[in-house]
This record gives structure tokens, sequence and C-alpha cells, in this order.
């Protein structure tokens, strides 16, 4: 059986997108096993399921190289360029289905995408634990998945994999682990470097890593919106939210980039 498939790029954070073929559940996460698969697939971060869903509105399912089914702000971008791209809806506002709600989207640019994120119940500033060195501050907060923002004065020579895997099995982040995003603030914009699970590795970018990383360094140090972030790759994002009651965050966006890189067919 041959399958079309596009490759697609959130500011490095890559996948491959298929769209159309009725699949499962247990199929899809098969398919994104194998096609994500560096060495005997098409290699990616995960896989983007993607098809229309009624006037001026298209679904999404993410599934990460591992096969569990996830949210993924880099990857909604993504699918919400291709959607736009390939037809599915029209003009430049539009809704995304994803299984953490309907998000509004807007083209703003020829491969920038501007969408609404889940709001953020709760931020956990400081975030109680014993963690490894050089650690001494954590933040913890859900985007749509757990992350644990973690503020150090140098990331660009830090091994994020070796200490990335310390912290995302960290107990103080509960039974499901959590992404974990090592930030430093200078000159009013933030740098980021993610490790993230379900990929189990370092990754370019990752939006609901930049999310929660403006979020929490926001909340902490009263920065202004939009929050500015250069991703791994050195791709630039922006963030908007409104700070809640409790230390929460509700209307929030993020802005970057999304583009296809090629498109082909594979024999499954």
């Amino acid at each position: 059986m041959k399958i079309k498939f596009w490759k697609m790029s959130g500011a490095g954070n890559d996948f491959v997108l298929v769209s159309g073929r009725a699949f499962t559940s247990a199929a899809l996460k098969a398919l994104a096993v194998k096609l994500c698969d560096r060495k005997a697939g098409i290699g990616a971060d995960g896989l983007l399921y993607v098809n229309k869903a009624g006037a001026g509105k298209v679904s999404l399912r993410y599934f990460n190289s591992d096969g569990s089914e996830a949210f993924c702000g880099n990857g909604s971008r993504c699918a919400a360029w291709w959607a736009r791209g390939n037809g599915l809806v029209k003009g430049d506002d539009f809704a995304l289905e994803t299984i953490r709600g309907v998000l509004a989207v807007k083209v703003t640019g020829r491969e920038k995408i501007k969408m609404r994120m889940p709001a953020v119940p709760a931020v956990a500033l400081d975030h109680k634990g014993k963690y490894p060195a050089p650690v001494r501050t954590v933040h913890f907060l859900n985007t749509g998945v757990p992350h644990a923002v973690v503020p150090l004065a140098d990331i660009a020579s830090l091994d994020v994999d070796t200490l990335g895997r310390l912290l995302r099995f960290h107990k103080a982040f509960g039974p499901a682990g959590a992404n974990v995003d090592f930030v430093t603030l200078k000159g009013g914009r933030v740098r980021i470097r993610t490790y993230e699970r379900g990929v189990e590795a370092e990754t370019l970018a990752c939006g609901t890593g930049i999310t929660a990383s403006a979020i929490a360094l926001g909340l902490e140090h009263g920065l202004g919106c939009p929050v500015r972030i250069t991703a791994k790759s050195g791709e630039r994002f922006k963030v908007w939210f409104k700070a809640g009651p409790r230390c929460s965050a509700d209307d929030i966006y993020i802005e970057g980039p999304a583009k296809t890189v090629f498109e082909g067919q594979i024999n499954l």
C-alpha cells in the first residue's frame, strides 16, 4: 500500500503529515513509529493526521515518534499551514480541532501562524523538589502537556539529553513525568532548549514548551507581552497571555514558523 505524505517543520521540530485515508487509532500509533524512524522511515519527531472537519474547521490528531498520542503546539501550527495551503479551509482565520479542544488559528504571513493555546489553570512557580545540579529552580505547568521550566544562567553548553532525561521522570512531576525546558533570560529575550517526552531527546523547538516558558518567566519577572523567545533552531517566536487569579494564565497565543519541506509517497 502506498500513501502520500508531507514533511513539515515548525522551527526545526519536524513532522510527517498524512491526510484523507481512514486509519484506526492503533494503526495511527503504529504508523507514527514506522514513519518517524530516522533510520528505517522518513524521520520525524511526530506524526500529524489532518482532515477537513466542516466549514472553516480542520481536525488534527498528533502522535509522538514513540506512538503516544499528545498535543503539540508546533505540530498544530504546521497542520494549520498545510490545511490552508491545500484547500481544506478558505481564508486566513479558521479553527483547528485538537485533543486539547478547538483552537483559533490565523495565518499572519508566509509560513507564519498565530494560534490560540489551551488555558493554563495553574502555574507552580518554584515547584518544590530535590533536583540534580545545576538545577536550583523549577516552574511547573501544563500548556496542553506538562512542562518543567528550568531557568539557568547558561544553556549553550548544557547536556540537554542527559539532564533532561533525569528531570523528565522526576517524581516531583507525577507518574506521567514532564517535558523539560532549559531557559535563560537576557536582554528581554528568552532562549530555550527542550527535552521532549515521547521523542525522548532534545528537539530543535517545542511550541508547548515555548508557551510554558513564556508564561512562567513572564509571571516570575513581570515581562510584557508579547514575550519573545528564540528556539534552539534559531527561529523566533512570540507568546501573548493574560495572567489570571492564583497564578493562572488564559487568552494565550503563540506565533511562529510552519512550513512544508517536501512531499512524497512511501510503501507501507
